[in-house]
């Protein structure tokens, strides 16, 4: 099979996809309708939401990440609790990435074989991970996203100062490299249920084996494309995301993706990466200390007398 065609073959799939994570949606917030489950009764989304969904989105195809972006928005807001944030950020910026994965596998070049399997590497990362993550109390996604926050901001900050290699020119891996690639892939599939955006880690995965880095574009938007309708049935179907914030974020990506990828195209996103490191790592701390201080809550508590 050309490379031409099997691209085509896995748009095709993605499409299936993106039909199928629609389908689930529908059913998923109809069911938290009838059912008062914690992702709420309201369905449509404020200015706040919509917003949020255009801004990460918007960075996200120019390739800062919006999973980082999105958690601080929503922490500062106050618009998501902290327990539906990792939900919610799958189930809202799913077709988003799904329309940046079909306009960047057409126009970057990739090596075919590299492509799907780190697609698929990513998407048994992300079962995995959603069928952990959503029986998680909210204590435990706090110091987990928390954690993984901090390790984003340590990566980002890495690549600002130049302490990572730039990459090479190869559009493919083989042999041990690829299976060192799709393991790593995989990881970072699991990690987004944490709400921890793949992209720059995967990013950097690719210029470290020697990748052209902007052959990390198709691979990192065609993983989560595909990974997150897999990661997002169990969210829905555990009801563990938030209706409105979800739909604000569908509603402002999709534009924000067409602006920046056809319009905009690049910008000098130095300083909005210094930026983004600053409210990851105050966003992180501050998940920690939650965690911390709900846990003082509890041992706080006196033990009931007996009877």
């Amino acid at each position: 099979m050309n490379a031409s065609l099997a691209k085509t073959l896995l748009l095709v799939i993605l499409a299936i996809f993106a039909v199928a994570y629609i389908a689930v949606l529908v059913a998923g917030i109809k069911r938290a309708q009838r059912a008062s489950l914690p992702a709420g009764s309201h369905t449509t989304p404020d200015g706040k939401e919509v917003a949020t969904g255009f801004v990460t989105n918007f960075f996200d195809t120019l390739g800062i990440g919006s999973y980082a972006t999105t958690t601080a928005i929503f922490r500062w807001w106050k618009l998501v609790p902290d327990e539906l944030i990792p939900g919610t950020l799958n189930v809202g910026h799913t077709l988003p990435t799904i329309a940046q994965a079909f306009i960047f596998t057409r126009i970057v070049p990739v090596e075919t074989g590299t492509l799907i399997g780190m697609i698929v590497a990513a998407i048994i990362g992300a079962w995995l991970g959603a069928g952990v993550v959503v029986k998680w109390p909210r204590r435990m996604i706090q110091i987990g996203m928390g954690t993984a926050l901090l390790g984003a901001a340590t990566l980002m900050f890495l690549v600002q100062m130049h302490a990572l290699p730039g990459g090479g020119t190869a559009l493919g891996l083989s042999g041990p490299m690829l299976v060192l690639a799709c393991g790593v892939n995989l990881v970072l599939g699991a990690l987004m249920m944490l709400g921890i955006g793949l992209y720059a880690p995967c990013m950097i995965l690719v210029s470290l084996l020697g990748m052209n880095p902007t052959a990390a574009f198709p691979i990192m938007m065609g993983s989560c494309a595909f990974l997150m309708p897999v990661a997002t049935a169990r969210f829905v179907r555990e009801g563990k995301f938030h209706v409105s914030a979800s739909l604000g974020l569908l509603a402002g990506g999709i534009p924000a993706v067409l602006i920046a990828a056809f319009i905009v195209k690049s910008l000098p996103l130095v300083a909005v990466r210094w930026l983004v490191i600053a409210v990851v790592v105050y966003t992180a701390i501050s998940l920690i200390r939650s965690a911390r201080q709900g846990a003082g809550v509890l041992t706080a508590e006196p033990a009931p007398k007996p009877t």
